[in-house]
């Protein structure tokens, strides 16, 4: 992922002017980069270790979901909205 493409995730999901961390940020980053290797995989079926890195990936933005869904369940559901994830 390019630094244009991160700054323009960023810009969209940042909770305040100056947010750069946050977990919508997170979420939204990941999600980018697990789109991206999963059309990867489809091309390249036998990369098992990218294989191991998208589940990882899926993994951590599952739990940085569930945080945002145990602190805030409005925000929660606006993310996963603005995604298009299934939950």
């Amino acid at each position: 992922m390019d630094a244009a493409t991160k700054a323009k995730i960023k810009k969209e999901f940042q909770v305040h002017e100056r947010d750069s961390g946050s977990s919508d940020v997170q979420v939204a980053l990941l999600s980018h980069r697990i789109d991206e290797l999963t059309e990867h995989l489809k091309i390249h079926k036998k990369d098992h270790s990218s294989r191991y890195g998208l589940i990882k990936m899926v993994s951590a933005r599952r739990s940085l979901l569930d945080y945002v869904k145990r602190k805030d369940e409005g925000r929660y559901r606006n993310l996963i909205k603005r995604l298009k994830l299934r939950r």
